[in-house]
Parts: C-alpha cells; sequence; structure tokens
C-alpha cells in the first residue's frame, strides 16, 4: 500500500491522521503542507481543495479528514484488519493552544 499524507507539522487533526498510520504500522510519506509551497500546490491540485490532512492511499484522496475517517475507511475496504489498541494521540480533534501558538511563529506566503 503506498500512502501520501499531506499534513501540517503541528496540527491535531495532522497528528490524529499519523497516530492512525502508526497504530496499524502503515508505512507513509509524511509531505509538510506548510514549510513547502509546492507540497501545498500538489495537495491542492490532487484533493481540490486546500484544507489538510489529506491522505492518498493507493491513488485515492481522502480530503481533510480525521484521523478516525483515515482508519474507517481503511477498515471500510478491508486494507487492514481491526486494532483495539488505543492510538498515541486523540483522533478526531483540532490544534491544541500550543499547536496553534508554534503555527503562529512562522509566515508563509503562498500566493
Amino acid at each position: 500500500m503506498k500512502i501520501k499524507a499531506y499534513l501540517k507539522p503541528h496540527c491535531g487533526w495532522s497528528n490524529g491522521v499519523r497516530a492512525i498510520l502508526r497504530k496499524y504500522g502503515l508505512p507513509f510519506e509524511d509531505i509538510d503542507v506548510v514549510g513547502n509551497r509546492e507540497n501545498f500546490a500538489e495537495m491542492v491540485q490532487k484533493s481540490g481543495q486546500a484544507l489538510s490532512p489529506c491522505v492518498e492511499i493507493d491513488g485515492v484522496m481522502l480530503a481533510d479528514v480525521s484521523g478516525e475517517e483515515v482508519e474507517n475507511y481503511l477498515l471500510s475496504n478491508d486494507l487492514v484488519k481491526r486494532n483495539d489498541s488505543p492510538a498515541d494521540v486523540p483522533t478526531n480533534a483540532g490544534c491544541s493552544d500550543d499547536e496553534h501558538a508554534k503555527m503562529a511563529t512562522k509566515t508563509i506566503r503562498f500566493f
């Protein structure tokens, strides 16, 4: 399975996606959409929108998803077997105040 995850470095939603992929031991490419404008543009082109996280699994784009939604997709399509172990971070939560503060320290202009 080939997985490309378009994620923010410090984001509750992105961390939830990472947690699900780790929970199932799935290798994935962690693509930074905040620090690299080409990565952001690629995500927008592939997903048709500008919200992250987006996860591409074997060519299928899941746009603006939570870790919980990624897990549901993987299970519903028999790509993984159910694993009742808890994830190491919340899988359906936005950014904490600390994560927002980390992102606010860096201004990036894409256009």
